[in-house]
């Protein structure tokens, strides 16, 4: 799948039900999202993810933070309550244009569209954090995955942290994923995105894992080292990763 056809279907989702995309509750589907309470969501993960960050003693300094898959700006402005300065990045027109408009009384952060499979756009030491949660997994392909971890510990500084959570493997079952499939046949014959979304109730959403043994090897290789992680449920993990 082409990085184009990804940044296509999210523009979809960034569309038709923009925060149920972000936060999938079955119960938060077309457009039943509660947008303070989708906000609260986003500081109390932030907030846990600062409290481990404490104890790790990671980040040494707090000028800027990097939310990659920014989506709407839920964690962006999270972050900006810890960081002085607060970059979110996304491939969606539609979900960076959402972004903006919702956070335009907040001076700290900022929305940068990105449609490359890097991170080019951003210098080296450019960001005492790097927090992506909840988007690696949606990605095309493993190698992307990779692509972007590498990318993440070579905007990093010295004594920073990057923070990202994948799952560690997908139940064979949940492999096929007919639901995108149709989805993507369908809306290449020009099927709306609408229709396919909300009366069809199908989803472009792919699922990826990345094991954590080679997660640990991507970012050994990158210049980086694994200093906690965090299991949540059967499959999630969340890496702490400073660069050494």
């Amino acid at each position: 799948m082409s990085l184009s056809k990804h940044k296509r279907d999210w523009d979809d989702l960034g569309r038709v039900d923009p925060l149920w995309a972000i936060l999938t509750s079955p119960e938060h589907r077309y457009d039943k999202w509660n947008i303070q309470e989708f906000f609260a969501r986003g500081a109390a993960e932030i907030a846990h993810v600062m409290q481990h960050a404490g104890q790790l003693g990671l980040p040494r300094q707090r000028r800027a933070a990097l939310d990659f898959g920014c989506g709407v700006g839920r964690l962006t402005r999270a972050l900006a309550k810890h960081f002085d300065r607060c970059v979110g990045v996304d491939i969606s027109d539609a979900m960076i244009s959402k972004a903006c408009e919702w956070h335009r009384d907040w001076p700290t952060c900022h929305f940068v569209l990105n449609t490359t499979g890097d991170l080019r756009v951003f210098k080296e030491d450019s960001f005492d954090l790097v927090y992506s949660n909840i988007v690696l997994q949606h990605l095309p392909s493993v190698g992307l995955i990779e692509s972007y971890i590498k990318e993440f510990i070579r905007i990093l500084t010295a004594d920073g942290l990057l923070v990202f959570q994948l799952p560690r493997h997908i139940p064979w079952k949940n492999r096929v994923q007919p639901r995108r499939r149709v989805y993507r046949f369908l809306r290449a014959l020009g099927v709306s995105e609408d229709y396919l979304l909300k009366s069809l109730k199908l989803t472009p959403m792919r699922m990826n894992f990345v094991p954590e043994a080679r997660v640990k090897r991507i970012v050994q290789a990158a210049g980086g080292v694994v200093v906690s992680v965090e299991r949540g449920n059967d499959i999630d993990q969340v890496y702490y990763v400073t660069r050494r």
